[in-house]
């Protein structure tokens, strides 16, 4: 799955820059014809206000929380603590914090990815302790839920919260693929603070082996004896251990790495394939021939 995320990214790296070239213009040949009538009680429209306009314009400008936005992953996952333009940002509150990570674990789209998840531990069996059938499957999805639930808010709100690092990804967007690889990589162990500065990333790291065994020696199953067509008394291992424990860590952080190296190229691709919607829906023009029945 790494390999593939990866390598999607290669071919869709930034998107083309169009620049458009200036026109001449001689201030002695102005006519009336050419100067577009200015409404005197209309206010003067400064740069800023241009500047305004087109961030109020763009819907991944600004989230529902102040300091966050509206992106979502391939137009579907929750994107909402990345940030594109890093200039000038204050720092999230504790409350915002709270807040955005909140929105973001409890979006619509995560309910279907917990069932997946749980379809694919119930077919592999994974953690026999649960058993089979609907009723195990219930406990595979509280399972993934409540991982998924405490995975987001120990790296994103709790710790970020105590220890005033800023949980935002500030996205490069400088350098070539390796360059900008390296740095989102680098971004699992190092963050931002609060004031501005860096810091390695208590957060993630830490905050993801608080949640792997909050998790794993809470709710996960004991030993437990079960029935199968085999032996009506097989005796299944518990899964809480410090060894499964290590394991889950290890897998939530890298599944985050990955993440963060496509939410640094998302934005090239995001734009690769807005342009390639504009080209695609854009209207045929028809040659115009003097005989309406006359096929062009």
């Amino acid at each position: 799955m790494a390999c593939f995320s990866l390598a999607i990214l290669v071919p869709l790296l930034s998107a083309a820059q169009q620049t458009t070239p200036p026109t001449s213009h001689d201030p002695t040949t102005q006519t009336q014809s050419h100067t577009p009538a200015k409404d005197p009680a209309a206010p003067a429209q400064t740069p800023a206000d241009n500047n305004k306009d087109k961030k109020s314009t763009d819907p991944n400008s600004q989230g529902k929380v102040a300091g966050t936005s509206n992106d979502r992953l391939f137009y579907t996952l929750p994107n909402f603590l990345s940030i594109e333009n890093t200039e000038q940002l204050p720092p999230l509150t504790t409350k915002q914090k709270y807040a955005v990570v909140a929105r973001g674990t409890f979006d619509p789209v995560q309910y279907p990815w917990w069932a997946f998840l749980s379809a694919i531990s119930q077919a592999d069996d994974s953690e026999p302790g649960y058993g089979q059938g609907w009723e195990a499957y219930g406990k595979r999805f509280a399972t993934a839920a409540a991982d998924g639930i405490i995975e987001n808010f120990m790296t994103a709100a709790v710790l970020p919260s105590l220890l005033h690092q800023d949980p935002r990804f500030f996205q490069s967007s400088k350098g070539g693929f390796l360059r900008r690889s390296e740095y989102a990589v680098s971004r699992i162990f190092v963050t931002r603070t609060d004031s501005g500065g860096t810091q390695f990333n208590y957060s993630e790291i830490v905050g993801s082996a608080l949640s792997a065994s909050i998790s794993t020696f809470s709710y996960h199953p004991r030993s437990i004896y079960v029935s199968t067509p085999t032996n009506p008394h097989e005796f299944v291992k518990s899964d809480r251990t410090l060894g499964n424990a290590a394991n889950v860590w290890g897998s939530q952080v890298g599944y985050d790495t990955i993440t963060i190296v496509v939410k640094e190229f998302w934005p090239d691709i995001h734009r690769k394939l807005s342009k390639k919607r504009k080209v695609d829906t854009a209207p045929t023009v028809l040659p115009k021939t003097s005989n309406p029945l006359e096929k062009p």
